[in-house]
């Protein structure tokens, strides 16, 4: 079976793709994602993605690296990354619970023996209530928001104010697990 590599850090990236049953081990890229949307939010996913993909492909002899980014696009066209401090988180939050916004993840599949690529991207929108700042505060003690796109978790405690989401859970998450599972059939892998 070919090798599966993960270029990311990202422990929800890592339960995600348990979930699929297909062997795999995590190489996190080293490179700086971009955070200037020059064409559109899908084109900087997928070029982040892709960043990092090459990056780890770099340093291996073989094996299928999957690349992914994701960010949070405001309803106000305002990128939304992983917050510098609780402050930020709080402001960001705040945004987000104004009205619906969308989460992108672009991924990049690449072997690293012939170098075939393939790039790919997700989106959601997802609808927030609307949080009191004294429960925002609550909500940041019992989470970390500052290494997630957005600073929340629909996962976890973030699922208690996010009554609906149209798209992809997965991808809110942070890995799109049906349009990865679409991309590793176009290298030969089958995960059902």
């Amino acid at each position: 079976m070919t090798k599966m590599i993960l270029a990311s850090a990202s422990p929800q990236r890592r339960k995600l793709m348990k979930i699929l049953g297909l062997p795999f081990i995590v190489k996190p890229s080293q490179v700086k994602e971009k955070n200037i949307v020059t064409a559109n939010v899908a084109h900087l996913v997928k070029h982040n993605a892709l960043l990092k993909a090459k990056d780890v492909a770099g340093r291996l002899r073989s094996g299928i690296v999957i690349g992914c980014d994701t960010v949070v696009i405001s309803h106000k066209r305002r990128l939304i990354l992983k917050p510098k401090n609780f402050k930020e988180a709080k402001k960001n939050l705040k945004e987000l619970m104004e009205k619906p916004h969308w989460v992108y993840s672009g991924l990049a599949l690449m072997d690293v023996q012939s170098g075939k690529t393939q790039l790919g991207y997700e989106k959601t929108r997802v609808f927030m209530n609307h949080l009191s700042l004294e429960a925002i505060d609550r909500y940041h003690r019992k989470f970390s928001p500052l290494d997630k796109a957005g600073g929340f978790d629909i996962e976890g405690k973030g699922a208690l104010f996010i009554p609906r989401i149209e798209g992809c859970y997965f991808n809110v998450v942070g890995l799109p697990l049906a349009k990865l599972a679409q991309m590793l059939k176009r290298f030969g892998i089958e995960v059902l």
